[in-house]
């Protein structure tokens, strides 16, 4: 299959895997992912770039995204905060970008035929050419994407005090979250800087630290808690971060987001599955299993974990269930407002907090026997709605030792 259309960014040609991302605004949040790394991604909403670029919704910088393309540019934006506009900024950062495209039948297509390699030419106009170099591009899964968006040095992120509780230090392993806060957001990291600033809101003082940093190191450091970051690719990649999950739980409180929910889950024994097309944008309707109450959540995934791979069912924290439904995804549970707990090997109970209500997937898990939690979505809401935002609180909560810290109601910010 290709399309043709015109270069909205830079000249060249890129390859990558193509996905499609649902959300209506947020386009700069967007492409400043670095979870992006190695994806060329198709935005579905019609029109593009028409409220222009601003410094303070970079979330990551430079721009790791292999390509982008889009069904119509705006080249003339129109808003109070912009600087420039989006089609000069892709340009200059360097992605080549493709706009005048039936987003909507390329979307099919993906959502017909799951993510596949893709490519975006400028240079290279035969579409039988250029789709025989596609073939033998390598997937996604061949690199490690992390290493290259991921922090180089440990750089620190000053935290603040919390509602009078003592601030809490906490080591952040850097997937790929996006970049660090600090002097003029200028950290060296490439942490997802709404992340970072959420967990300084929570109380929280943060060691940034590269993906391959050895538990070691980390757990000299004494921290009240450690986390790990999203990031982009394939998490197999990455069995450094799995070896630095494996020694840290039960020893200090972890929390994970995205990648670092998926590392989580492979270091507790599970399988992790790649999704026909994945999850991309910022409505995303998501049951928090605790609560009965729905969210309404940012995700960036094409991996996830198999719950029935955790370990078998207890069927006294499970609504007296005794085996995994065969016939039916995790929707069988939300239908019950239960939140089934299995039985791992190594860390005792974990209970499944959060479902994704439009195909049934594990978004969220909690050990029950050691202090770790983990989400599969982006509730730090860039971008997207910010329902999920509690999560930060809750992993301050956690290293506070309080009790049910994820048991809080999004819509009066409180706990039950």
């Amino acid at each position: 299959m290709h399309f043709f259309g015109r270069s909205a960014g830079a000249e060249g040609e890129t390859f990558g895997e193509i996905v499609f991302n649902t959300s209506m605004v947020g386009y700069q949040e967007i492409v400043s992912d670095p979870s992006y790394a190695g994806q060329i991604v198709t935005l579905t909403y019609p029109q593009i770039g028409n409220y222009g670029i601003n410094e303070k919704d970079m979330q990551g910088d430079p721009l790791h995204l292999a390509g982008l393309v889009v069904h119509d540019m705006c080249y003339t934006p129109s808003n109070w905060q912009s600087v420039e506009s989006f089609p000069n900024f892709l340009a200059q950062n360097g992605v080549v970008a493709i706009e005048d495209v039936d987003t909507r039948a390329l979307t099919i297509a993906i959502r017909e035929g799951g993510a596949m390699r893709a490519a975006i030419s400028t240079t290279d106009l035969d579409p039988e050419s250029l789709v025989a170099r596609v073939k033998a591009s390598p997937a996604i899964a061949d690199h490690n994407y992390v290493a290259d968006v991921s922090t180089k040095e440990s750089y620190v992120v000053p935290g603040q005090d919390s509602d009078g509780q003592p601030r809490l230090h906490v080591v952040a392993y850097d997937c790929g979250e996006k970049k660090g806060i600090g002097k003029r957001l200028s950290a060296v990291g490439c942490e997802k800087r709404s992340i970072l600033q959420n967990l300084v809101r929570s109380g929280c003082e943060l060691t940034v630290v590269p993906w391959d940093t050895p538990a070691e190191k980390v757990l000299e450091m004494n921290p009240d808690g450690v986390f790990f970051s999203n990031g982009p690719g394939d998490p197999v990649s990455v069995p450094p971060v799995v070896d630095a999950v494996r020694a840290c739980l039960g020893k200090l409180p972890v929390f994970g987001i995205c990648l670092g929910n998926q590392v989580i889950s492979m270091a507790a024994g599970a399988q992790i599955e790649k999704l026909p097309y994945g999850h991309h944008g910022g409505n995303e309707p998501v049951m928090n299993l605790l609560t009965g109450k729905v969210e309404i959540t940012a995700q960036n995934h094409n991996y996830g974990p198999v719950f029935s791979s955790f370990g078998p069912l207890v069927p006294e924290l499970s609504d007296g269930v005794t085996e995994h439904p065969a016939d039916e995804d995790l929707r069988f549970w939300s239908r019950r407002h239960v939140a089934p707990v299995v039985m791992t090997e190594k860390y005792g109970r974990v209970r499944l907090t959060h479902v994704n209500l439009n195909d049934g997937t594990p978004e969220g898990i909690q050990f029950l026997d050691i202090p770790a939690f983990s989400m599969q979505y982006h509730p730090e809401a860039k971008p997207g709605p910010n329902d999920s935002t509690y999560a930060f609180s809750a992993f301050a909560k956690l290293m506070r030792g309080e009790d049910d810290y994820l048991a809080i109601d999004v819509r009066e910010g409180r706990r039950f």
